[in-house]
């Protein structure tokens, strides 16, 4: 009884503190090799955690803040020894198109209200995961993170147009707005600004293209600045980042009245559910290579913990980052340790180098936020889903277009609504085929009847699907055509081992269908259905009603009681010889 009630307590334990789970993993030698992938893993989101923040319109060092109090909290209540949380380039974008309607970027209300979101956002996503809505991802396809992300991809390089060339245009311009403005204003760029900009560009490509394991955007972030340093940054009007507080992540508060709730509500949701998609997707991306079992649900739980506590603490909203966790891997990292040891390293280099980046240009963060722009574009996904898929290329280029011409929390509405209406279409329309028994084996199994000689009396169906309200008008015109094209087929056998759900619209269609043909002085029968597709006949009386008679087990069974059925005047005359029983008529 003890022990029994000592293993309940452990599961307790586990399930609202999952480090436990793999904290008897760590060791000395598992302690090192997360240390190493820390330390890498901390000098590379130096420079993105700059770049983010610009992008959300934030000071730039609350991108390094949310790259440290974040990704702790997803590693001790997340399910992945992987995933490395904190700030990214698509949830940059929405908290800075959320949040610029309501506040200046940079001002203390902006910076307030950016911690709402990521409260509102974490909220969300707690409460998703103590639903056990994990599945939910599930239901989003690739292509609607492939397109917004592209969008998002295109709208970060626009943004920083203004930065790379430097002209003035108004922050939060619309993407076709900021192109017109650089066009009105090409007389006016500053030829300074865009040779520091694009010497960064050029640095931060040659160095993803042959040596991408070095640390190549912090390498041109300090060619900018020297070259910044060496034109000129105050002569030549170059705009600089400005000294970094030298300080760890402070305590703050989110401003929870009424009023911002209802301001950032749907942008909360939009936060949230990119976040999770971001978050699991690549979770599981990295699980493949790794072999470890990811909880949907736990890492809900995790994302939705980060940004809840994050807000508390300067951290504006997170996920989890495709780079970094790609990295933290193939670093060799072995436990989430690795990202613990990230975001403390990450604290020291802050506290040291805090003061440099007021000599770091701000065109240089721009070439870099191209390059970070490009990496996003997933072309070798679009490709393939041009290539494999209608309905995913819709989805795709709907869901890439309303990213770039109308709100961004709306474009991520857009894509899930599509994913869900093509589900919804998919479900809906089960698979229906004719089947006939192959003449020419010696078991005479059922296949496909395309091409095949069918009985003239009895038709044959396979239903693959569930037969709920949605597809029940889908089965039924099928089947109403059936009888169009072959008036003389009034017997129907459906094999029903593919029909895994079955809901009360599904059973009156059957039973519609089973009265219309008896009226023809024919019938419908069922063969190898399912336990719980039977449960819910027998539950509501449909059983009963159809028959019990016309249920069977095996289609030797069925076929055997439904010859006796046919018209046997028409059998005689027959030359089909469809069936063994077809045999004993001479």
């Amino acid at each position: 009884m003890l022990k029994l009630f000592a293993q309940q307590c452990n599961l307790f334990l586990v399930r609202f503190m999952p480090f436990l789970r793999w904290w008897p993993m760590v060791n000395r030698e598992t302690l090192r090799a997360d240390f190493t992938a820390g330390l890498t893993g901390a000098v590379i989101v130096l420079p993105q955690g700059v770049a983010f923040a610009m992008i959300a319109g934030l000071p730039p060092v609350y991108g390094l803040y949310s790259a440290m109090v974040p990704p702790v909290i997803a590693a001790l209540f997340g399910s992945s020894y992987h995933l490395i949380s904190g700030p990214t380039t698509a949830i940059s974008i929405v908290v800075f198109a959320t949040v610029s309607q309501f506040a200046q970027p940079g001002s203390p209300e902006y910076i307030q209200l950016a911690l709402t979101l990521t409260f509102l956002a974490g909220a969300y996503q707690l409460g998703l995961g103590l639903g056990k809505m994990g599945a939910l991802v599930n239901f989003v396809s690739h292509s609607v993170v492939v397109g917004f992300t592209a969008g998002a991809a295109l709208l970060i390089a626009t943004s920083q147009l203004k930065h790379f060339f430097g002209v003035s245009i108004p922050s939060g311009a619309s993407f076709l707005y900021t192109w017109l403005d650089l066009l009105e204003q090409i007389e006016d760029i500053n030829p300074y600004a865009t040779v520091v900009a694009g010497l960064s560009l050029a640095v931060g490509v040659i160095f993803m293209i042959y040596r991408p394991r070095w640390p190549g955007l912090l390498i041109a972030m300090v060619v900018g600045s020297l070259a910044a340093l060496y034109l000129g940054a105050d002569q030549h009007k170059i705009k600089l980042v400005g000294e970094l507080p030298r300080s760890l992540p402070p305590f703050s508060l989110p401003d929870l009245s009424l009023a911002s709730i209802k301001q950032l509500g749907s942008g909360a949701l939009a936060v949230a559910l990119l976040g999770l998609v971001e978050a699991v997707s690549i979770a599981r991306s990295v699980a493949l290579k790794s072999g470890q079992h990811i909880n949907g649900n736990q890492e809900f739980i995790g994302q939705g913990s980060a940004n809840i506590i994050g807000s508390f603490f300067s951290s504006y909203a997170s996920s989890g980052s495709f780079t970094r966790s790609g990295i933290n891997y193939a670093a060799g990292a072995r436990t989430p340790m690795a990202a613990l040891f990230a975001a403390l390293i990450l604290g020291v280099i802050l506290l040291v180098v805090a003061p440099l980046a007021a000599y770091l240009p701000i065109p240089a963060m721009a070439g870099i936020l191209v390059i970070v722009a490009w990496r996003l574009i997933d072309f070798h996904h679009i490709h393939n889903i041009i290539q494999v898929s209608r309905s995913e290329t819709l989805i795709l280029v709907a869901t890439f277009m309303a990213t770039l011409f109308v709100e961004l929390e709306f474009a991520i509405y857009v894509g899930v609504m599509l994913s869900l209406i093509m589900y919804l279409m998919r479900t809906a329309r089960p698979r229906i085929t004719s089947l006939v028994p192959n003449m020419e084996g010696e078991k005479r199994e059922m296949v496909d009847a395309r091409d095949k000689v069918e009985c003239p009396q009895l038709k044959i169906i396979q239903i693959d699907g569930s037969l709920f309200f949605g597809a029940v008008d889908h089965v039924q015109q099928v089947i109403r055509g059936f009888s169009e094209v072959n008036p003389q087929q009034k017997h129907l056998l459906i094999v029903g081992h593919g029909i895994n759900f079955i809901d009360i619209a599904g059973a009156e269609m059957i039973l519609q269908e089973s009265d219309r043909r008896k009226k023809r002085d024919g019938g419908l029968y069922v063969v190898k259905v399912k336990e719980q597709v039977c449960a819910v006949l027998k539950r509501g009386d449909y059983l009963q009603r159809f028959g019990a008679e016309n249920v069977f087990v095996s289609k030797k069974d069925a076929i055997g009681a439904i010859f006796e059925e046919l018209d046997q005047d028409i059998c005689a005359g027959c030359q089909r010889r469809v069936f063994s029983e077809c045999g004993s008529q001479t």
